[in-house]
């Protein structure tokens, strides 16, 4: 996918004005990229390829769980701050580390989301929060770390959506010998070496 492709696929699917409020959001991370490692100084070039589209299209999936959305190591707002951008969800972002956490506030204010988004500056066992619908962790940790980690923000319902390298299915297999649920594995559409790891009624063995 180029990044024309990219844009081009987040604007039929979640119209212009979204697609403009995404492309804003894509330069305040350049922006603030020069004062701290947001991103790879190598992804800065392909942003809508690695890092917007690649979020956005975790939000097809969700479509049938309806209610908050729960975005674990955050970081430079993907993939939480672009469903926020994208959808009209109550949108958890959990970022520990205190500069990036203060950079998802102010963006989040500047984009006009501070209504429905809430940054926790913690780690994920620390959060307080109700369960969400959905679940999302981008390249953060393995599944079992996850699940352990996160398992008190959801329930049976929660719908789990977790980006991952060349090794999804070797994780599955992995989790599936202290975790049981239900498993899939979808290809990613922006990156052909990566996929998504769905899992539904995650509870341990």
């Amino acid at each position: 996918m180029t990044e024309d492709e990219a844009r081009t696929w987040v604007r039929e699917r979640f119209g212009v004005p979204r697609e403009t409020l995404l492309e804003r959001f894509g330069a305040i991370v350049l922006a603030e990229a020069d004062r701290q490692n947001l991103i790879s100084a190598g992804t800065r070039a392909d942003i809508w390829v690695r890092h917007l589209a690649d979020s956005a299209q975790l939000i097809p999936l969700a479509e049938a769980a309806e209610g908050s959305w729960i975005d674990i190591g955050t970081g430079a707002g993907f993939p939480g701050l672009v469903v926020a951008l994208l959808t009209d969800r109550a949108v958890h972002l959990i970022e520990p580390r205190a500069k990036r956490a203060t950079f998802l506030r102010e963006a989040a204010a500047a984009l006009g989301l501070a209504n429905r988004v809430t940054v926790h500056a913690q780690r994920a066992q620390m959060v307080q929060s109700s369960p969400a619908a959905v679940i999302s962790a981008r390249a953060v940790a393995s599944l079992r770390e996850l699940f352990g980690a996160a398992r008190h923000l959801s329930t049976r319902s929660t719908l789990w959506l977790l980006p991952k390298g060349r090794n999804a299915q070797s994780e599955v297999e992995d989790v599936t010998r202290a975790w049981q649920g239900v498993f899939h594995v979808e290809q990613s559409l922006t990156q052909a070496e990566s996929s998504i790891v769905i899992a539904r009624e995650v509870r341990p063995r």
